[in-house]
């Protein structure tokens, strides 16, 4: 199996995408000769991995029905002072609120994201440290 995606060279350092029928341009900071027309490649790193492993786990709590108020996952990334640039870490924060919910299973839900479900977890896992924690807010 294969994914392929074409990135067509707006302008200056601007490129669109289009991902599934959805039209996404990227580019760099005005600090480095962009012009900002939308995100920078780097930050879409951590909303690959955030938006995988939060889908499986919404996913995995509709199915044990389990109700959340609200369901926020935070990525923060750790990135090198040397060039190339990149993630030496990331680290995830799942954000929890409800009553009365029952840790055990969201932490069962957040595992099997984690170590089978997430294909971007376990790419990126190759390449950095990934840790991640469960909030209940």
């Amino acid at each position: 199996m294969k994914d392929t995606i074409d990135l067509k060279w707006i302008n200056n350092l601007a490129f669109e995408a289009i991902i599934d029928g959805h039209k996404m341009i990227v580019d760099a900071k005005p600090e480095v000769g962009g012009t900002d027309k939308g995100p920078s490649p780097k930050p879409l790193m951590m909303v690959a991995i955030g938006g995988c492993t939060g889908i499986d786990v919404a996913s995995l709590l509709k199915k044990m029905r389990i109700e959340v108020e609200q369901f926020n996952v935070r990525v923060e990334g750790d990135i090198t002072e040397e060039h190339p640039k990149h993630f030496s870490a990331m680290h995830i924060i799942y954000e929890f609120k409800g009553r009365d919910l029952p840790l055990d299973k969201i932490k069962k839900a957040v595992e099997l994201s984690q170590n089978k479900y997430c294909g971007v977890s376990e790419s990126y896992r190759k390449a950095m440290k990934l840790t991640y924690e469960i909030r209940l807010v």
